[in-house]
Parts: C-alpha cells; structure tokens; sequence
C-alpha cells in the first residue's frame, strides 16, 4: 500500500538578513535541514518559502536552525500580524542603522581633523584612540560580527575586507600610539590611521542606511493591500445579524454591505443594489453597478446603496488573495547592482587577504636587515588601500545623484535595480486609464437643439437634477456646468442603471441613455441622432436630454487623452521600443484610445492576472519589460515586470510596488526615464571601473613592487591617502550626472 507524503509549502517573513550572503546562508541551511525539500529567499521582502514535510521538521525547528546563527523565523498564522511584526523588527534595525551612522559621522568628523591637520599634537593619538573605539567596537561592531558569521561558514563578503582592514589600521595605529620608539629606533615615523578605519566605517554604514530605507518600503504595498480586507463583517447566521471577524467567514454566509464599506470575499449578489468601485479588478474610473446575481471581489469598495450577497470563495482563495501572493512572489526577485559587489567581494577579500600574507612572507625572506619592518608596512598598506570603500561607494553615489536628477525631472525613482534595468527596456506595456488617458470622465461635448430657447436656464436645472443622483457620470455633468443660478426642484426621480426623471420650474425633464428616452416614449430627434452616432463611433458614453416629452439635447461624456500621451508614445516607437496597451475597457473603447495614442498593440477586457501573464509572455520572449499603470489592478504586473513604473496621481499601492514614479503623471517622463538609466548605468559601471582598476595598480605597489626597482616603498599613511582619493573620485564621477541633459 502506498503512503502519500502531505508536503506544506509556506512563506514566512525571515529576520536578520543585512546583506546578499546573509540570504546565501538562510538558504543553505534550511536546505540542508532534515525535512526540507526546497527552500528560497527573497531577499528584498525578508522572506523565505519552504516546501517540508510536517512528519520531519516542523516550523520552530526551522526557527532554531536559522536562530544558532543569528537569524530567525517570524510564525505568525495571521499574514498581516507577520507583516506587522516583521516590520517591527525592521524599523528597529533601521533605527539602529541610522543612529549608529549618525553617531559615527558626529565622532568621525573630530578624526579626521585631528589626523589631517593636527597629527604633530602629542595629544592628537590618543584622543583619535579615545573616539575612534566607540566607532569600531560599538557603532560599527556589526561588520566584525557578520565577518566572523561569515568566516564560520568559510565564506568571505564585503563585511570581511571592511573588518579585516579597519581593525588591522586600528590596531596598527593603537601599537604606533603606544610604542612609538619601535618605529623611532628604525629611522622610521609611526604613522597612525585613526581617521581611515573611522571613515571607512562611516561611508559604508552610510551606504547600508540607504539601501536599508529603500528596501523597508517593499511591504508597504503587501501591507495596503492586506489592508483592502476589512477586519470584521456583518452576517446573517441561524436567523440573526451578528458582527464576527473577517477571517471567521464560511462558505455560503450571506455578508451585508453598506455605503462606503469595503467588500470582505468573493461572492455573488443576493438582494438590494448599487455601485462598487472594481478599480482593483478593472482600473477602470467607473464603479460597476451591481445587481441580484452579479460577482463581486474581495477589497473592492462599495459606493450608494446596499446589498446583501453569498460568500463563495473565501481566505486565499480570493482574487484579492490570489493578488497579494503574486506580488509577494515577483517583488524583489530580481538582483542590483549591489547584489554583484557582495559576489565580487566574496572572491576580491581572500585575494586580497592572500596577497597581503604572500606580501609579509616575501618580504620576510627576500627582505634586507629592516625586513620585519618593511614585511608589516607593506602587508598593512596592501589591507588599507584595497578597503572597499570606492567598491561600495560605487553603487550608491550614482544612484543618489541618479535618483536627485529624476527628481528634477518628476521621476522619483526607488533602487538602483530599476535604474541598472530601465536603459534596457525594449517593451513597454501601457494602462490606459489614468496613465494614458486622465483616468476620470469628463463632458467632451455639450449640443442643444438651436430652437430651444433659455438654454442656459436649462443648463442650471440639469446640474440641479444630477447633483441629486448617484450615478457615477452625473459628477461629470455638474463639474461641466459653469452657473451660478439657482434652480428648484420640485420633483426628482432616480432610475438605476439608467438616468433620472424631474420636475425643475414647472418643466418635466428626463436625462439618461438613448434607450431610457426611447422605453419612455420620447422619440429621438433624427439630428441628435447622428451626433450619438458619431460620438459613440469615438467610444463616448451619450447621454440625452428631454424637456416636456421632447429630445432636445445631448451630453458626450469620455476618459480623454492626456494631451502629452502621443507624444510619449512617438518617442518610444523612435527609441525602437514595442509599445503595448493593456486594458479592462470594453473592445470598442480600446481601439479608440489606441488609436489616438498611435498604439498598434493593444488588449481589451484584461484582468489583473491576464496583465501580469503577458508581460511573462513578453519576457519569455527575451524582452525587457517596463509596465506603466496607476491601479491596484496593476499590481501584479507592476511587480512581475524587469522595470515598474507608477503614475503619481495612481494608488498607493501601484506606487509602492512600482520601482519608478512619474510625479506629474506626465507619460512625457518616461522616455527621460530611460535615458537617465542609461547615463546612470555608465557612470555606475565607470565607477566600478576606476574602484578595480585603483586596486589593480595600488595593491602591487602597496606590496612593494617597485621597490626592487627604485626604492620606492608606499608608506601606509600614503596608502590610507591614496584610498580616500579613490573613494572621493568616485564621489565626483557620480556628480557629473548632475548636468547630463535627459
């Protein structure tokens, strides 16, 4: 008989985590665990999904594995308590992160004066001492730590050269202080380097404060999106209305629904009426009247009116549900840049370390009667000038002044990865509503018939009229309206789904769709006629106007283009990007839009999980794609693309999981968006050039290359110079971006 293993896959939020290699070792060691099948982490959202088997390990064995070397598991059953509590944790940190940065810049700043201009004073050692130790045994003491972690695991990263080079310059400098006749008795001055360890622990903690407050914002969308579910329902069960958490709901329940309230599952309509905004589902601006027998969704939020409905799927089963697991799942799954240097470091540190060593034992045997003292100049200079100080500076100078210069140009961009990825870019796919388009409806074109005298006392009883009424494209006929007189009304009559009926100075007036006028027995004027037809050719919601059984005019009533959309779209073509647009509205309106955006490529009718599948289509066809939405139902392919891009008058969460927002929702943006990548990407890649090649030529020259040749022997002081010059013209390469013109 065979025996079925019930294999559980969870994803659970992961403590600890400060760098690349940290996921490396969280991984490694649940893989290895007894029990464990498979094990991934998501760096950028501090998570980790495992597939286990519960009969061999369960998830506090799990947490002990990760705890004996300083991680750690957050099990929670509820998502959105783990969330909160993982965001606890990581605000702690951050906080710790920050005042250690600032502490160190505060005690560093004293360091550096002392050791350039005042290194004569015979106090000026022991004072650098003195503020140098909180710096590196407190402040900085996490870099020592990670290191040994590291070591333990016989890994290297770029904690181990920060450590390895600042302690060495540290204790070098301490034994210089105290016993400066070793070095006087050689003919030799004892030089100290306080002020480097001091200021390679202070530009690096600088550099992890700044990766750490982009990355705390990747679960702020998880958070919002978790937030779309109400905490607690009303229902009718064995007979009653009771109050009960949302969590606690079951198939079946019938859930009440009042104005203003958020939807809880997914469900169908029972009895009563109304509107609910399914931005969520559709993007459109436009809620969705919902009737008995009509679908409703899981966050999406009730307008007027109420109504009772059947619960049909439930928990993680809801669209919503289904929405946050794919962002989960695609945020952060993609490496920066940063993520290289780690890798780099990891073979750059015991290179450095070796020839370091290599440096001490040549000159140990090949040296002169001043060969011990040479052996640790040379093998303390090798440490100092190749810290990795340009190596990590590299990434975040460029990105900082990169992401100062979108700012200045209404782009405000999140990480590194999105500007390292965006020059890339040969496919972008378009949202219409809101991104193209101005994402609200508004009048386009107003026609009375010319025999109808007092058309603007008309006009001010038709604004009284909608103002009464709920239907969503009322608004937009009483922002149209421009007067200030004022018209009474006697009567006034809604009829959902379809327009309003009313009496205003003594006329009947009814407003609603041809169709409505036609049920009510007023007959089309055949001129009124051929402007619905022309205007609903273009796509356009028509709404007619009787007064006193007669059709007398007529309100057009459209999303429109932003006036700048085109020209987007042009640049784009001219760029040889493929462009697409992805959309939920019906086919005909598409078209109409596409058209007048000069999109070729474009999709009607699309669901939030159809965007994301055709933005993978387009990756699996080795494209780079850039998506560009404003809604939440834009989520899942904001977060599955290879660069996210928000428009800022969108939802919060569409901007929190976007990597890059467009401030003015100017789509204008977005090809200067590109091209800031790509002078971002090269000056990136230059500072990363000149940081090896710095090495490349200062490491042998530190070790003593050309000593044999002209007696030249790099003096440590010179080497802790050379590598603050290297660090400063990284710096002032990045600040070359500030010109380039977008």
């Amino acid at each position: 008989m065979e025996t079925t293993i019930d294999i559980k896959k969870i994803t659970l939020p992961v403590t600890g985590m400060s760098c690349a290699a940290c996921a490396v070792s969280v991984e490694s060691m649940l893989s290895h665990t007894k029990g464990v099948l498979n094990a991934g982490v998501n760096y950028a959202n501090q998570s980790v999904s495992v597939e286990y088997d519960p009969e061999l390990v369960g998830l506090p064995q799990m947490d002990q594995v990760l705890q004996s070397i300083g991680y750690g598991l957050i099990i929670e059953e509820d998502e959105e308590d783990a969330i909160a509590e993982q965001e606890k944790i990581r605000q702690a940190h951050y906080q710790k992160l920050k005042t250690n940065a600032i502490s160190t810049g505060i005690l560093t700043v004293p360091i550096v004066a002392l050791g350039m201009f005042f290194m004569d004073w015979q106090y000026a050692n022991y004072i650098m001492l003195v503020l140098t130790v909180p710096v590196l045994l407190f402040f900085g003491k996490d870099f020592f730590v990670n290191a040994w972690k590291q070591a333990t695991h016989g890994k290297a990263n770029m904690d181990t050269l920060v450590a390895l080079s600042t302690g060495v310059a540290f204790l070098f400098s301490t034994f210089n202080t105290f016993f400066p006749e070793f070095w006087h008795a050689r003919g030799l001055h004892p030089h100290v380097y306080f002020e480097a360890a001091a200021v390679i622990i202070f530009f690096i903690l600088l550099g992890k404060l700044l990766e750490e407050r982009a990355k705390s914002n990747t679960s702020d969308a998880l958070k919002k999106l978790i937030g779309l579910q109400p905490k607690t329902v009303r229902i009718y069960r064995d007979g009653a209305e009771t109050e009960i958490p949302a969590r606690e709901v079951r198939l079946g329940d019938e859930i009440i629904i009042r104005s203003g309230e958020k939807i809880p599952v997914d469900g169908k309509v029972v009895s009563g009426s109304s509107f609910v905004d399914e931005s969520l589902m559709t993007g459109e601006p436009l809620p969705a009247e919902k009737k008995s027998g009509d679908a409703v969704f899981a966050g999406t939020i009730n307008q007027n009116g109420s109504f009772t409905f059947a619960a049909e799927k439930i928990g993680k089963q809801t669209v919503l549900a289904q929405i946050i697991k794919t962002v989960q799942a695609a945020q952060g799954s993609k490496a920066p840049v940063q993520r290289l240097v780690d890798k780099i470091a990891g073979i750059f540190v015991p290179v450095v370390i070796g020839i370091a060593i290599l440096t001490f034992i040549l000159w140990m045997v090949l040296g002169s009667e001043n060969a011990v003292t040479h052996a640790m100049l040379a093998a303390v200079s090798v440490l100092v000038i190749a810290c990795p100080c340009a190596l990590g500076l590299a990434t975040p100078t460029a990105m900082m002044v990169g992401v100062g210069k979108g700012a200045e140009n209404n782009m405000l961009i999140r990480d590194a990865e999105s500007l390292e990825k965006a020059y890339k870019v040969n496919a972008v796919v378009l949202d219409k509503t809101g991104t193209l388009t101005e994402g609200r409806p508004k009048v386009t074109d107003w026609k009375w018939l010319n025999a109808l005298e007092n058309q603007d006392l008309h006009s001010a009883a038709v604004k009284s009229l909608e103002s009464r009424s709920e239907h969503p494209l009322a608004e937009a006929i009483v922002n149209f309206i421009d007067t200030d007189q004022k018209a009474y009304v006697q009567h006034f009559e809604s009829m959902t789904g379809n327009g309003v009926r009313g009496t205003v100075g003594g006329h009947e007036y009814v407003i609603g769709t041809f169709n409505f006028l036609k049920k009510e027995g007023i007959g089309i004027d055949p001129e009124l006629q051929g402007d619905y037809d022309y205007l609903t050719a273009q796509a356009k919601t028509v709404v007619g106007i009787a007064i006193d059984r007669k059709h007398v005019g007529l309100v057009a009533i459209a999303d429109q283009l932003k006036p700048t959309s085109r020209e987007a779209v042009e640049k784009l073509l001219a760029r040889n990007i493929e462009v697409y647009m992805l959309t939920g509205d019906n086919a005909q309106t598409a078209a109409a839009v596409a058209a007048q955006a000069g999109i070729t490529y474009y999709q009607a009718e699309v669901k939030p999980d159809d965007k994301m599948r055709f933005v993978k289509k387009l990756q699996s066809e080795g494209k780079t794609v850039a998506m560009v939405g404003d809604g939440i139902n834009d989520s899942q392919a904001l977060a599955q693309a290879d660069v996210s891009v928000a428009m800022g008058k969108g939802s919060d969460i569409a901007m929190d999981v976007a990597k890059m927002t467009l401030i003015t929702s100017d789509l204008l943006a977005l090809p200067k968006a590109l091209k800031l990548s790509q002078k971002t990407v090269v000056t990136i890649k230059q500072n990363l050039f000149w940081a090896f090649i710095y090495n490349v030529i200062g490491i042998p020259i530190a070790a003593g290359i050309l000593y044999p040749i002209n007696g030249f022997l790099l003096d440590p002081m010179i080497a802790g110079g050379a590598m603050a010059l290297s660090s400063v013209s990284v710096v002032m390469n990045s600040l070359r971006l500030k010109g380039a013109r977008l």
